[in-house]
């Protein structure tokens, strides 16, 4: 597959599955055999660990927004510096909602096997946007 068209999966993915959750998305763009370098030890890897993750997500925050920031493929990884954003609007990973706008960075490597999702490592601001926020 081509730099281009790996990079396009990773669009579609960040439009249906982050900002959408959609579920069946997910399960066809994300391999059966998926190994999600970013699942706290001791914590259920492979889809699940991206179900798990979104279906957080989207309880924490609403209006949902990706922004690639910029993005690098070689042969079947990705690099890509985004931005998630939207309303904490819920309870986020232990954080009680604020109802204000919360942006956070992340900077993923995918690696691509037959166009899925195949092995994902990322980082993240998370942590720090969400204490900004709150005021801590």
């Amino acid at each position: 597959m081509s730099v281009e068209k790996n990079k396009a999966i990773i669009a579609q993915f960040d439009t249906a599955c982050i900002e959408q959750n959609n579920k069946t998305a997910l399960d066809e763009m994300v391999s059966d055999k998926v190994i999600n370098h970013a699942t706290p030890a001791g914590r259920p890897n492979g889809k699940e660990s991206f179900h798990h993750f979104l279906d957080a997500l989207h309880a924490g925050m609403s209006d949902i927004r990706v922004s690639i920031l910029r993005q690098v493929a070689e042969n079947d990884l990705v690099v890509t510096h985004k931005t998630i954003s939207g309303i904490h609007s819920g309870n986020l990973f232990g954080a009680p909602p604020t109802g204000r706008e919360l942006s956070f960075e992340a900077i993923e490597i995918i690696r691509l096997e037959d166009g899925k999702y195949a092995e994902h490592w990322v980082q993240s601001n998370m942590t720090t946007a969400l204490g900004a926020i709150q005021g801590h």
